[in-house]
């Protein structure tokens, strides 16, 4: 009789479901239930696996996407611009309008950067060479002589680092009414290194 009662007690043990049977059938969690079920291994409990498991999957992909967009810190710039009627005059800005150095340029800037710069055209060569300055002309036209010249590598932050303006020689004066205020500018070269690799690219 104990043996039997020991044997019948085993067999209702083995036949309580386990923990995380209870837990997928009381679980709100679309599937989880058929995941989790006693019995045997059945194939519509595989293809709710399958299925969960998928589903699962492509959760954690896209919410991982968007963690990595979150921390690449992506923004958007408004500007707004306001128009005045009048204008107290006179009121008189210079500005320097140039982006790089004239004098720090290199036969290798040249090749590279040239005909963005407005220096050369599509075929290297000086365009409308009786409009510029004879001194400046003389220069351009030793440094933009590529007869047996083997280009460099080129790099654009190099570039813009070493021909670009510095901070202090982009400051602009503006003079109203017999007085002169200085202002910093709101316009980098930075900002031209997307179009300026772009246009390398092409």
């Amino acid at each position: 009789m104990d043996l039997k009662d020991s044997t019948s007690e085993g067999s209702m043990g083995s036949m309580q479901p386990s923990s995380i049977q209870i837990f997928a059938n009381s679980s709100t969690l679309h599937g989880i239930r058929h995941v989790f079920v006693y019995g045997p291994v059945t194939i519509r409990r595989l293809l709710w696996t399958l299925a969960f498991v998928g589903s699962l999957g492509l959760l954690l992909l896209e919410s991982s996407d968007r963690v990595a967009f979150y921390f690449s810190y992506q923004h958007v710039t408004k500007v707004d611009e306001v128009m005045t009627n009048s204008l107290v005059f006179p009121a008189v800005t210079i500005c320097n309008l140039n982006e790089f150095r004239f004098s720090r340029l290199t036969t290798n800037d040249l090749y590279h950067a040239g005909e963005l710069l407005a220096l050369l055209d599509v075929n290297l060569q000086i365009p409308n060479p009786h409009l510029a300055d004879p001194a400046v002309l003389a220069i351009l036209q030793e440094k933009a002589n590529f007869k047996q010249y083997k280009p460099k590598v080129f790099n654009m932050q190099e570039f813009l680092a070493r021909v670009g303006l510095e901070r202090g020689q982009r400051d602009w004066k503006a003079f109203e009414d017999g007085l002169s205020n200085i202002h910093k500018p709101t316009v980098f070269p930075w900002v031209f290194v997307p179009l300026l690799k772009l246009w390398l690219l092409i």
